[in-house]
């Protein structure tokens, strides 16, 4: 797709955001009854002012509050934009997202946030919740956003997204920001069965059963099978003089279990959750033997959750939870030791095993105060025990035991929040954590200053600091001596960030959102040589950005909704002045939701810009725009029956995302550079309650 056609797809995108805007605005005008002259809008509501619901949110400030309060700038997506967008994983929610963009190494999603997301990492600088429980692993503090993500995405009731630090509130992960999902209620699931068929052979299949007792008790269950074969073949250039041309069969297969249990029983909820996914591993990533199905990852998640919440009185609130957890990674890699030098013959192969193992139990609290005139005062605090952080590696052919690594750690956290109304429409908030790791203590703090200065306008302020504790995989992971060394001296990653935010209600049918930012990384752990040449994670690195973001966003009484964003942003290295490796410039995002058929049958078109990214070898991916489709029929033709059809990359462009430094069979063959995403491909899904 040349330059000419993209820039004319999100022309057209823009215009039919717009033009579509000024349609039914001009018409919500028509059907509005004019207000008496005496009428003041500021003593409206700005529910009123405005005939659309604004938001509330929770993370931001761990109490319920609007988003035009919230101390930071935040994104609420909603099961209804889930439902009629045809989104099949987080992944695949939060690439809709202003800001954000996903990496995909055939394997594992990866999330960048401000132009950042480096090649190899493990998505730990993103904090991921359900229901406020932490699902980052104590192993690799990896947010696990793709298909290895153990909730299925139809119990979702909505998410929160709060960009920027949160690490005053959350600790260690909130470093650039906070995700946090929030799940259906359990009346609002009732009895459901669910099933999907999509292209590359993939089959999903979903069962949810509620049952209620006593006034205040209910239980829901709930559990997801899911299998893929994959696209097969795949075609990598790098792997041309391979015995296959290059082609990988049989290699992109995926399959998940999940299971989700919740009993609620007055002011308590005990929550289950567990969930497995084992995926191929089509690329010769590791140095793996390329075209080989055997070589695969299993990953497992799960939780058990205590949670109390309750309002004490109309000026205490007080929330508090017991949890243990559970995360296991099992890879199996068919390693390519390449030819003999004297004969030329292919030497054979060796497994690798490699596995991790993390339990642990914690307990936190919050207590919400705002007795006192114009203060809102939140503190608490957590204590996590990491029972086992166990990591595992060896060969089985010749039996060889590389690493057997067995580590417990405990850390906690205290902090402190102050929101303050200095007068009306001025607000500011406060806060400072303080963390205490095995190895080292950190200090955050975050404040914000809100002013209102109509209930239709919210500028914002924001300075926050946060950090990333090193993770055990980086402190501890090493083979011998071979090749690779720990450093269990690793200091955290720290981040200051400064953002400016106005956000604006106007039309009576739009909100919009204007933001600059700048950020600076210090501290950063990348793996280096030591001085005998052994691999080793360090902090030698730093990065700074700034950018800007504008987003629109449109809602009407006929059921009309749209959006459209743009990014830029600019991401270095501090020390060259070098561009960040997957570091977009550019991110664009638009979306329609129209009915065609009363408030029954919706058609949503959606489209996506990511911007060139300077990968590894120095060389760019390409800049794709693609578009997806979606048709969603309600209780069309049978009460309790939805059904959906959903196109994904409808002009099947050639989408790349930026290869990690471990993928492909280097040095026998060359690294990988991009891999190829997906080209068009469908899906069929059918709900039915009951």
């Amino acid at each position: 797709m040349n330059r000419l056609t993209k820039s004319f797809i999100i022309y057209f995108a823009v215009v039919c955001q717009l033009g579509v805007g000024a349609i039914c605005c001009s018409d919500a005008r028509c059907e509005d009854q004019p207000r008496a002259m005496g009428d003041d809008l500021n003593d409206l509501s700005l529910e009123e002012l405005m005939q659309v619901k604004v938001e509330r949110v929770v993370t931001a400030s761990l109490f319920s509050q609007r988003v035009t309060e919230a101390p930071a700038s935040m994104t609420v997506i909603t099961r209804d934009e889930i439902l009629k967008y045809g989104y099949r994983t987080l992944a695949d929610v939060l690439s809709s997202v202003p800001g954000l963009y996903v990496t995909y190494d055939r394997n594992y999603s990866y999330l960048g946030v401000g132009g950042f997301s480096r090649p190899g990492d493990f998505n730990s600088r993103i904090l991921l919740q359900i229901d406020g429980h932490r699902l980052n692993d104590n192993i690799y503090d990896t947010a696990a956003i793709g298909t290895e993500f153990p909730l299925d995405i139809d119990l979702i009731d909505h998410i929160e997204f709060m960009r920027g630090p949160g690490s005053s509130l959350y600790g260690s992960n909130a470093f650039f920001g906070v995700i946090n999902v929030i799940t259906r209620k359990s009346a609002d699931v009732g009895r459901e069965l669910a099933a999907s068929v999509a292209s590359f052979g993939t089959e999903a299949g979903r069962v949810s059963y509620t049952t209620t007792f006593g006034a205040a008790g209910d239980l829901l269950l709930s559990g997801t099978i899911y299998n893929s074969a994959g696209q097969s073949p795949l075609f990598f250039p790098e792997f041309a003089a391979s015995p296959s041309g290059g082609q990988s069969y049989d290699s992109d297969y995926d399959g998940s279990k999940s299971a989700f249990a919740r009993v609620n029983l007055g002011d308590f909820s005990l929550t289950g959750l567990f969930g497995t996914r084992t995926k191929g591993i089509p690329t010769g990533a590791y140095g793996t033997v390329f075209n080989n199905p055997n070589t695969y990852t299993t990953d497992a998640r799960g939780y058990l959750d205590l949670n109390y919440h309750k309002r004490l009185s109309d000026t205490l609130e007080m929330a508090a939870r017991v949890y243990y957890d559970h995360y296991g990674y099992n890879g199996q890699y068919i390693d390519d030791n390449g030819n003999n030098l004297k004969t030329g013959m292919p030497l054979p192969s060796t497994t690798n095993l490699d596995s991790a193992l993390g339990n642990w139990w914690g307990a936190e609290t919050a207590v919400t105060l705002s007795a006192f005139t114009d203060h809102n005062l939140t503190f608490g605090g957590e204590y996590r025990d990491y029972l086992a952080q166990n990591q595992w590696n060896a060969n089985v052919n010749p039996a060889q035991i590389i690493l057997d690594d067995h580590q417990h750690s405990v850390n906690w956290g205290l902090f402190l929040q102050d929101e303050y109304h200095i007068i009306e429409p001025l607000r500011i908030n406060v806060g400072l954590r303080y963390d205490d790791f095995y190895n080292f203590k950190v200090l955050d703090p975050r404040a914000t200053i809100v002013y209102t200065p109509t209930v239709t306008t919210a500028l914002k302020l924001l300075y926050g600091e946060a950090f990333r504790a090193p993770n055990a995989y980086e402190l501890y992971f090493q083979d011998g001596g071979a090749t690779s060394v720990a450093n269990p001296g690793l200091k955290p990653e720290k981040i200051r960030t400064v953002d400016a935010v106005w956000e604006q209600y106007f039309c009576e049918n739009y909100r919009s959102s204007v933001s600059v930012f700048y950020y600076r990384v210090n501290d950063l752990i990348s793996q280096t040589t030591n001085s005998s040449n052994l691999l080793i994670y360090e902090n030698i690195d730093s990065a700074q950005a700034f950018g800007a973001s504008l987003s629109l966003e449109g809602s009407w009484k006929n059921g009309v909704k749209s959006r459209l964003s743009y990014d830029w942003q600019r991401a270095t290295n501090v020390s060259t002045g070098a561009l960040l490796t997957n570091s977009p410039q550019h991110l664009v995002k638009a979306g329609i939701s129209f009915p065609v058929y009363r408030q029954k049958l919706f058609v949503s078109p959606e489209l996506q810009y990511t911007g060139p990214r300077l990968t590894l070898g120095g060389t760019t991916t390409n800049d794709p725009v693609t578009v997806n489709l979606t048709i969603l029929a309600r209780n069309l033709g049978l009460a309790g029956l939805d059904a959906s059809a959903s196109v994904y990359n409808l002009f099947d462009v050639r989408a790349q995302d930026v290869a990690g430094p471990d993928q492909g069979q280097q040095p026998i063959l060359p690294p990988l550079s991009v891999i190829r995403q997906d080209g068009i491909n469908f899906r069929f899904k059918l709900t039915y309650r009951f």
